[in-house]
């Protein structure tokens, strides 16, 4: 049964798994949307920050939103690029509540405020997000 959000708590610490990458993929996303040097063919090629946040949100996407209630993301607070990723880097993501509240535009619905984080090998962090997330309650028990 998909999470709702009162199965939330802040607190709750989702593990996202690992994500190598490879310099084929940093190319290729520098390619179709972010060519500057540094990330199409430079002898110190790092990935876009833009390439790092979705390698996140898939991560977080299997890990946390497919098994739950989820509608849409009211937005981003803050995204922070804080060490350059390179080729053959394993990044670890982890995603923490933070925050809850009731949606007052969707009563159906409540917002979770979460921290993402990509780990390196060496547990440091190479990005930072807070992010916001609708998640559908669940339905009142009928007569």
């Amino acid at each position: 049964m998909p999470r709702a959000f009162e199965d939330f708590q802040v607190g709750d610490v989702f593990e996202l798994g690992s994500q190598k990458i490879t310099h084929e993929e940093i190319v290729r996303f520098a390619r179709m949307y972010d060519p500057q040097p540094r990330h199409l063919d430079h002898e110190d090629l790092i990935a876009s920050g833009w390439h790092v946040t979705a390698m996140f949100m898939r991560l977080y996407a299997e890990g946390v939103l497919l098994h739950a209630e989820a509608e849409v993301s009211p937005g981003v607070e803050e995204l922070r690029w804080l060490r350059p990723v390179r080729p053959g880097d394993v990044l670890t993501g982890r995603a923490t509540v933070v925050g809850l509240a009731a949606s007052l535009s969707r009563p159906d619905c409540g917002i979770l405020q979460q921290r993402g984080e990509f780990l390196d090998a060496q547990d440091r962090p190479v990005m930072r997000i807070t992010f916001y997330g609708l998640m559908r309650r669940r339905q009142a028990a009928g007569p």
